[in-house]
């Protein structure tokens, strides 16, 4: 059953249409990559399934809720419950330790729990830095810090804004291991990215030009 349906979306900006007629599945459970180069619409896709904006057409079905019609305050609600997001500039709060960050997003969906937001971080391997700060922490570790932030609520959703862009080979591979995780656990990811050996681990790669969906590849390894 899809998690996340797409029905011929469009977004227009003035003379531009950021996305043109777009339509696409998500599987609950699925790993989709979704390509393209810049200007392509993957940023405007992402901000339109993460509800952070709405289409000018057609509709977004997440978990059997159309929230292209919804109102902005009731989709800050949907994305604090339903979406974990994991950005490529981090987005940490530059005070706050490790720990604390993780807790950051538990404030905003429920009550903050320390032992949970450690255990979160020993998931992705930083139990001892998480008295650390942002600025004691390499960006391989800022980044699980950020998987363990966008997983502490237990959303139905992962989706990660070029994730692995500003990481060296080891520290990639060690965020792309974390995603392995979570695909075999069941968890639904959607992995915008640049980076052709990103997608690749992916079940599906789609791929954007001008706006429109041009190509979908399916990963050999998981069958069609």
């Amino acid at each position: 059953m899809p998690l996340l349906e797409i029905r011929n979306v469009s977004k227009i900006y003035g003379e531009l249409k950021a996305l043109d007629d777009v339509s696409l599945h998500v599987d609950q459970g699925e790993w989709v990559a979704i390509m393209g180069p810049s200007g392509s619409g993957k940023s405007t896709m992402m901000n339109i399934i993460g509800c952070m904006d709405k289409p000018s057409m057609g509709q977004v079905i997440l978990d059997g809720v159309d929230i292209s019609k919804e109102s902005s305050k009731r989709l800050t609600d949907i994305r604090r419950d339903k979406i974990g997001l994991i950005f490529q500039q981090f987005h940490m709060v530059n005070y706050l330790t490790a720990v604390e960050n993780v807790m950051v997003s538990q404030y905003y969906h429920s009550m903050p729990d320390e032992k949970e937001a450690l255990e979160a971080l020993e998931r992705v391997g930083l139990r001892e830095r998480a008295r650390h700060l942002p600025s004691q922490l390499s960006g391989g570790e800022q980044q699980r810090v950020c998987v363990a932030r966008a997983l502490i609520n237990h959303p139905e959703l992962i989706l990660a804004d070029e994730p692995t862009g500003n990481l060296d080979e080891a520290n990639e591979n060690i965020v792309l291991d974390l995603f392995r995780q979570l695909h075999n656990e069941g968890t639904t990811l959607i992995v915008v990215t640049h980076d052709p050996e990103v997608a690749e681990v992916a079940q599906r790669t789609v791929v954007l030009e001008h706006g429109r969906m041009v190509r979908e590849i399916v990963n050999e390894r998981f069958g069609k």
